[in-house]
């Protein structure tokens, strides 16, 4: 019996771009800080505020910009990342103006600097520049892999730009951590690209020394040890870590680049005893540090009970400018209750300096209360989750660890601002993703999110359908 069997070969089916769904998303991005401008104005002054109608375009032409520029160059990119950035940069910038209108913060600046312009316009000055480096992102790196030819320049690169605030006549003492380089009439904190770059290294780094990490290991309890000239890499970032910590007295970004670093080698190897490993030490590296660092002990104190703290430390010191900043926070957060005062109802801003940049999740939890502190939290939540869905998408390993890298040094920076913020850790002095003040933080993370997005453009980009062969046309299959 024979029996003939018709085979084609069918070209791969283009998947969707989910370009329109973006698109989409992007007009409630735009839509809710609009509407959450004009009840601030409402609640303050009772009437439209005059600057809505430039705020809401403005806004809308920075969407607009990049929703064209993905759609040109990532076609195939994550549709949610960039309408939850411009959500979050939207809402950052009502806060910032919100507390630009407050009348004590106006008299302080008046009386500090002898004019009051708010910060607001700078920070969307800020935004912009973000956005352009967003699009120059996209534009220019058309393969991420090509960032793993500079692993160990990264490196360099990165050592550098920790190092940059120590250096005399460039760095600036910010009430006592040394994180920031002045340029001019501007501030720039290093530390907030360095990481990064960081992410750039540590994936090129352990893609080549993976198994080498994974495979040579001991077991001990349950755990895989890994041998002792296998802790290099977790040493040498260890002590890095404290170095940042005693130098710069920079608790954040300390937790930050180690956090990050033991995250990856998990991610790697897929061995536990990492993760044992890298809380062991980041613990201990903190108390040894604690015990003399005078920085960090203000912060302990002002966690452990900042109004106790409030009666005993000495006036006009770090120490009690960290305990009466955290008893204000704490009494924003309790006012706030569920849902809120409403915006422009709260008094965040007897939190006095750093109320929009530390600490401008309080003003959050005061004026929209448990729920809209929790929306937030979901929203940077919801970024975490696309950047490690496009890890797991993509095809290479050097890409898989790059994003992961990237969205958990999103993750642990949105972890240490607003588990300081709200007493469950030490005050770090980092700023909020997107939603506080700062050019060299929105600026950095506009960033991160582009390369997140290049990454799932190239992960879920379909292959190109092979040739099709004319000996496959017709095959004859011929059975007994």
């Amino acid at each position: 019996m024979s029996v003939v069997t018709n085979t084609t070969t069918i070209g791969a089916i283009d998947a969707p771009s989910r370009r329109n769904t973006e698109l989409m998303l992007l007009g409630f991005a735009v839509a809710i800080p609009v509407f959450a401008y004009l009840n601030v104005g409402l609640a303050l002054d009772g009437e439209i505020p005059a600057g809505m109608l430039g705020y809401g375009l403005g806004l809308a032409l920075l969407a607009g910009i990049a929703h064209l520029l993905v759609r040109r160059f990532a076609k195939y990119a994550d549709p949610l990342l960039l309408p939850l950035a411009t959500l979050l940069n939207g809402l950052g910038l009502v806060l910032i103006w919100r507390l630009d209108q407050s009348p004590r913060l106006i008299a302080d600046s008046m009386r500090r600097y002898g004019t009051h312009s708010g910060d607001a316009p700078q920070q969307l000055m800020y935004s912009a520049i973000g956005v352009a480096l967003f699009l120059l992102v996209l534009v220019f790196l058309k393969d991420h892999r090509v960032l793993q030819r500079y692993t160990y320049i990264s490196m360099v690169v990165a050592i550098v730009l920790l190092l940059l605030p120590l250096v005399p006549g460039l760095g600036a003492d910010v009430f006592g951590a040394k994180i920031w380089i002045r340029v001019g009439p501007f501030s720039i904190q290093p530390g907030e690209f360095a990481k990064i770059v960081l992410a750039v290294f540590f994936a090129g780094y352990l893609m080549v020394k993976r198994d080498a990490l994974a495979l040579a290991s001991r077991r001990f309890m349950g755990l895989y040890l890994p041998r002792g000239r296998d802790l290099g890499p977790i040493l040498t970032i260890w002590a890095l870590s404290l170095a940042i910590l005693v130098l710069e007295n920079d608790l954040g970004t300390s937790l930050l680049f180690f956090g990050m670093f033991v995250i990856l080698l998990y991610v790697a190897t897929e061995r536990t005893s990492w993760i044992v490993m890298g809380l062991l030490m980041a613990v201990g590296g903190a108390v040894a540090v604690g015990s003399f660092a005078t920085h960090v002990q203000s912060r302990v104190a002002a966690w452990l009970d900042p109004f106790e703290c409030l009666k005993t430390a000495p006036p006009d010191t770090n120490m009690a400018w960290a305990c009466d900043q955290m008893t204000q926070v704490l009494m924003s957060f309790g006012s706030g209750g569920t849902v809120g005062t409403g915006l422009g109802q709260g008094n965040s801003d007897l939190i006095n300096f750093a109320v929009n940049s530390d600490f401008i999740f309080a003003t959050v939890g005061e004026e929209l209360g448990l729920a809209g502190a929790m929306a937030f939290i979901l929203v940077y939540g919801l970024i975490v989750e696309r950047g490690l869905r496009t890890a797991l998408a993509a095809r290479d390993p050097f890409g898989k660890l790059l994003a992961c890298g990237l969205s958990g040094a999103f993750a642990l920076q949105v972890f240490v601002v607003a588990g300081g913020v709200m007493g469950l850790i030490p005050l770090t002095g980092m700023t909020m993703p997107f939603l506080a003040y700062g050019g060299s933080s929105v600026i950095a993370n506009w960033a991160l999110i582009a390369i997140l997005l290049r990454i799932s453009d190239t992960a879920r980009r379909p292959a190109p359908a092979p040739a099709p062969s004319p000996d496959a046309e017709m095959t004859q299959v011929v059975r007994p």
